[in-house]
């Protein structure tokens, strides 16, 4: 078990002593370059002290804080930047646990995360909300929980296996991790003064913490507004540099993400770049990050770099990562910046465009060196709830795939789910479809996609069509992810292929699988709540780089597709989804035929 960090107040005694010289410091960084984000500036040769896990004097010169145990480090030539923040994030979508997470991305530098654990409270409730609340208090970081507000995420048009409660949100606002609201992506019943939704934003604000947005549609004008309103304080969806100004001129946050698979920092980031706006409004986060790109390209390191990239000044894109995202969740004298009495979270890197993470301190205490992890990342007790939830009721076969047309017709029109590469929202698009024997068929572009039950037993599949994968012969693809509601996806060009990926899954109880000419050709055992595996994040990430290389097998060659199969069942992002109720129209907030009749 991790060591708790004690209150600045608790230690402010022994803080005061070593940055009087009274004390000795348990460890002093010596001849860096120090990245102040309070002022914007580096400080040649500024020194730090550190004690009891949080700085205790920062300077020209720290000598006076050492003694003889205090441990030294020379920094001579590099720079000293407060560790990495990511403003909002989903640890399930690593397919981790929040230890492993943490273990993947510690390396990278990041040592606090703002998280949202929806994906488990949509198969487990507030019971899985409190299991991975507890595992993140146990690491050697600082992970908060923002508890979760949409489960399910939109009401009557999906079933979850558990729904959160405004009472059950009253309830966790008193734990000690929970930061906040969760993303409220149920925008239209805020603008539609929906009692529940606003009770949870009255027992978030009345605790005097932080609403977490989420408003997926275009429309920037009466609705937006009264969607801030709310009390919303941030918000990841922007895909444009309008999307940015429209929030930051309201009050909110711009949170601009950088994932797997969304690209959405170069289009709104040139509201700094090129518009000059004050840049203290807009906050960098990853929001999804596959266990592969933590693996091999990076987490919050990664996002600032290519926020320099697209032209940010390096010092304002590390504010964007540090100071900027401690300040809106009411944590700037906490952590963020290297100042007295905030958490010692410093990195040590020798450049701040390319940003190598060669040191890594956590709470005063060296956690990573040259991308290697030195600490340990403790695990929770997972229990058999947590493992067992995959309930499909019964083994499937081809037929339940069918999708059957209109007696006598030899040919439909279809409503399609077009999916939109590096972007979240998908197209409603309509294709001409044939039909054989009393079945519409799936053809060229166009592949079938399902939509199984797996909470209750029930047996039920929706079934509906996708392009965009590129997809060709028989195959199949399966996945117990399927956000929010995380029931079971499968889209393939074979409905025999489609049933073996969906009865694969119920065996192994969760997970994510490709199958060709009846062959599996990759599997991720993911058996916590059908989301996560507890093994470390490299055994995953290549796992997963068999999925992707089989995914490729298949036809496709969409960049990080695994992502955009993953949000199909996502109803709250327009413009058409399915979930276990049918086919979403999001545009309008209603289920709608799949055939057109």
């Amino acid at each position: 078990m991790t060591q708790k960090l004690q209150s600045w107040a608790d230690v402010a005694p022994r803080l005061i002593a070593v940055a009087a010289g009274r004390d000795a410091a348990d460890l002093v960084i010596t001849g860096g370059k120090l990245v102040n984000v309070q002022t914007r500036e580096v400080l040649e040769g500024w020194q730090v002290a550190i004690a009891e896990g949080r700085f205790a004097y920062v300077g020209p010169d720290a000598s006076h804080c050492i003694g003889p145990d205090t441990e030294t480090i020379d920094a001579t030539g590099r720079y000293l930047i407060p560790g990495l923040c990511d403003g909002h994030m989903h640890i399930e979508s690593g397919m981790l646990t929040p230890a492993e997470f943490a273990a993947a991305v510690i390396p990278h530098g990041t040592t606090t995360m703002f998280t949202d654990p929806h994906e488990i409270a949509n198969v487990l409730g507030l019971e899985g909300v409190r299991m991975m609340h507890d595992e993140a208090l146990m690491q050697p970081v600082n992970i908060f929980t923002q508890m979760p507000s949409c489960a399910p995420s939109a009401p009557g048009l999906e079933t979850t296996g558990f729904e959160i409660s405004a009472e059950d949100v009253a309830e966790a606002m008193g734990w000690p991790g929970i930061i906040g609201l969760g993303e409220m992506m149920n925008f239209p019943g805020v603008i539609n003064g929906d009692p529940q939704m606003l009770a949870e934003m009255a027992a978030t604000m009345n605790a005097g913490k932080t609403v977490g947005g989420h408003y997926a549609s275009p429309d920037k004008g009466a609705a937006f507004s009264a969607y801030v309103a709310g009390g919303a304080a941030d918000d990841h969806e922007g895909t444009a540099e309008t999307d940015a100004l429209a929030r930051v001129r309201n009050g909110m946050r711009s949170m601009m993400r950088l994932g797997s698979a969304w690209y959405d920092v170069e289009s709104q980031i040139t509201a700094v770049t090129e518009r000059g706006l004050d840049p203290r409004n807009f906050i960098l986060c990853t929001d999804d990050c596959m266990a592969e790109t933590l693996v091999n390209d990076g987490h919050m390191n990664r996002v600032v770099r290519h926020a320099i990239e697209c032209g940010c000044d390096p010092l304002v894109a590390l504010q964007m990562a540090t100071i900027n995202t401690a300040t809106h969740f009411g944590l700037e004298r906490e952590l963020g910046s290297i100042a007295p009495g905030r958490r010692a979270d410093v990195i040590v890197t020798s450049d701040l465009k390319s940003l190598p993470i060669e040191q890594v301190i956590a709470r005063g205490k060296t956690v990573a060196i040259n991308g290697q992890i030195t600490v340990e990342c403790p695990h929770f007790n997972w229990p058999d709830t947590a493992r067992q939830t995959v309930h499909m009721g019964k083994t499937l076969d081809e037929a339940d795939f069918d999708i059957p047309a209109p007696e006598g017709a030899n040919a439909v029109t279809a409503k399609v789910i077009g999916v939109v590469e590096n972007q979240a929202p998908t197209k409603a698009l309509t294709f001409e479809l044939p039909v054989t024997e009393g079945r519409v068929q799936a053809t060229g572009e166009v592949c079938q996609i399902a939509l199984v039950e797996r909470h209750r037993g029930t047996g039920h599949v929706s079934n509906g069509f996708v392009s965009g994968f590129g997809y060709t012969g028989d195959m199949a693809i399966a996945s117990t992810v399927a956000h929010d509601s995380h029931h079971m996806i499968v889209v393939g060009t074979s409905r025999a292929n489609m049933a073996l990926a969906a009865n694969r899954l119920g065996d192994v109880g969760g997970g994510v699988t490709v199958f060709k000419d009846g062959r599996e050709l990759a599997l991720i055992e993911l058996p916590i709540a059908g989301l996560m595996s507890d093994k470390p994040a490299a055994e995953v990430a290549a796992q997963a780089k068999k999925m992707i290389e089989a995914m490729a097998v298949c036809g496709c060659t969409m960049n990080n597709a695994y992502m955009q199969h993953s949000l199909l069942a996502l109803v709250v992002i327009p413009e058409l989804r399915i979930s276990d109720l049918g086919l979403v129209d999001v545009t309008k907030f209603e289920l709608t035929n799949v055939v057109e009749i």
